[in-house]
């Protein structure tokens, strides 16, 4: 008998074409270049809300977002994350943080866009609105940068309590020239804020503040003793800072390099290990006799810093909003490319489902994140009912649509199946960065028991919400229902604290349901209705019951281009 021995280089007949080891078969072609401008209810909602004259920006900016190299700048930002140097080659203490290219690409178009300070300084109605629209487009990229250019929006109406303050500093927080590196504020050509208030011992409860400010001969003037947890952005050229003054909690602008062009103390002593959001680097500043200006009264920090922490929360809202946009987008893409059991996914009844569920929620989130954009612009522009609106429904927002960010992310990763639990389907990083913006600024119980707060406080508010939601009344009974619910759990005092964020919760649900009525196409509305209202769906992300107009929610939350 012979043997026959193969040798390498020969081919058996098991190895025949017919039987090749790694031809790639039903697998969606790469996402990228795609329009994150590409959603009806963004485009709606920027006219709707006042600032139509920036569609053309926005969709430019939305281009930019979906385009391969902008999706690479967010995946190299991320992966290659800043570097704490303490010191240089020489022992001196510099405190710097060292950043990948890529994020100063991403921070470079955010500032020249105008998503930092650049609206404050906008005479057009809208402004803010155009502001939040480029936002939900760019967060298509990566969402760590967004924080410096949220606090450097965010710091202006703070900042403005102390007019040659904002006189010095706002010419460069509002200007849309990017200039990294640490120098004397005023010789930039651009400048960036961060914000420093929670502490190790006292988190959100600010006023157990340790931190404390000594007055120096030079009226307004004072040094630092103390410690900050969480500051984000400390390579930024200002910072808002809580400290305790002769006089109580105040609120302080901190330099990182002072007038005279010496660095300001302001040892970092480590940067924070995080769950996502990992491009951006939050530290742990230490002031040692560190020089401080006063910003507003002394003693009433908190009433100085809050109309900061307003802002910073709406762009909690359009960071969630826009987070969910970009995960329904890439599972629409997914779904739309690959098949199982005979038909694409997108064709399967139940995946449908699903897909259109999320879309109703996404609508629903980014409708409401440019209603309160345009609150806040009518409210910055002196419309008091606006700024009642604004003070209890950015809160109410915030609590809620932060909130649904984590489940929906997780649904629409599931949508790949194992596909989307690799990096490099980027749906991870998603993931990981969804809780994020419903911790950030105030977690879901104190934002929560600060709608309770300004229901008792500033029972304007609650009537301005009353207002909104009468503009609705009629067009849907299982609106109309909902919204009786809501008044007789107002009217019910009782353990109140502890049913705030059910009370909550229908404050968002039924402001959603009457913006959705009111603005959306009938097949939205209507899913919306009757799920999130009037319980016919479930707890889970895909129940919308049968009858749904699903060709109508999915053709209008995921066109070709998208």
């Amino acid at each position: 008998m012979t043997t026959s021995i193969e040798r390498p280089g020969q081919t058996s007949a098991a190895a025949s074409p017919q039987y090749v080891t790694h031809e790639v078969t039903n697998q969606p072609p790469p996402h990228a270049p795609y329009d994150a401008a590409a959603d009806a209810a963004l485009i709606e909602g920027l006219h709707r809300e006042g600032a139509g004259w920036a569609e053309a920006d926005v969709r430019r900016l939305g281009a930019l977002a979906g385009s391969e190299e902008a999706q690479q700048w967010a995946e190299d930002a991320n992966r290659f994350e800043p570097e704490l140097k303490t010191v240089d080659r020489y022992g001196n203490r510099i405190d710097e943080v060292e950043f990948h290219p890529s994020w100063h690409n991403l921070m470079r178009t955010s500032v020249a866009e105008g998503g930092a300070g650049a609206a404050w300084v906008d005479p057009r109605p809208g402004a803010h609105v155009a502001r939040t629209a480029g936002g939900l487009a760019w967060q298509h990229t990566e969402a760590g940068h967004g924080c410096p250019i949220t606090m450097t929006y965010a710091v202006i109406p703070a900042l403005r309590h102390q007019p040659d303050l904002a006189a010095l500093y706002e010419p460069g927080l509002t200007s849309r020239v990017y200039d990294p590196g640490l120098r004397v504020p005023t010789e930039k050509r651009g400048l960036l804020a961060g914000m420093g208030m929670t502490e190790k011992q006292g988190g959100s409860d600010v006023r157990t503040n340790s931190t404390v400010a000594v007055p120096t001969a030079e009226a307004g003037v004072f040094t630092l003793t103390g410690h900050k947890w969480f500051t984000s952005a400390p390579m930024c050229d200002v910072f808002l800072v809580l400290a305790q003054s002769p006089g109580g909690l105040s609120c302080f602008l901190v330099p990182r390099i002072l007038p005279d062009g010496t660095r300001n103390t302001f040892r970092i002593v480590r940067l924070k290990d995080k769950l996502g959001n990992r491009s951006n680097a939050s530290s742990e500043p230490e002031f040692d006799g560190t020089v401080a200006w006063l910003v507003g009264e002394e003693g009433r920090g908190v009433k100085t810093i809050i109309e900061m922490v307003s802002c910073t929360r709406l762009d909690c809202v359009t960071g969630s909003a826009g987070m969910m946009r970009k995960a329904l987008v890439e599972a629409g893409h997914h779904v739309k490319h690959r098949a199982a059991f005979g038909k694409t996914l997108i064709d399967q009844p139940l995946m449908r489902n699903v897909v259109a569920d999320l879309a109703v929620e996404s609508e629903a989130a980014t409708t409401l994140a440019l209603r309160l954009a345009g609150s806040a612009d009518r409210a910055i522009r002196g419309d008091e009912g606006e700024q009642a609106f604004r003070r209890i429904a950015t809160a109410v927002g915030k609590y809620w649509v932060t909130k649904r960010g984590a489940a929906f992310t997780a649904e629409a990763m599931e949508c790949f199946g194992g596909n989307g639990y690799v990096e490099d389907s980027g749906m991870p990083r998603l993931y990981r960065e969804a809780p994020l913006n419903s911790i950030w600024e105030g977690s879901g119980n104190v934002n929560a028991l600060d709608v309770l707060r300004a229901l008792g406080r500033e029972p304007g508010s609650l009537d301005a919400l009353r207002g909104e939601l009468s503009l609705s009344a009629g067009a849907d009974a299982r609106l109309d229902a909902a919204v009786g619910r809501l008044e007789r759990s107002l009217g019910d005092l009782e353990d109140i604290e502890v049913r705030a964020r059910g009370l909550v919760e229908q404050m968002a649900l039924v402001l959603q349901g009457s913006l959705l009525v009111r603005h959306a196409p009938a097949a939205v509305a209507d899913a919306f209705c009757a799920t999130r209202l009037d319980g016919q769906g479930g707890l889970a992300f895909g129940t919308l019951p049968a009858g749904t107009d699903f060709d109508g929610i999915l053709a209008r939350a995921l066109p070709e281009n998208s």
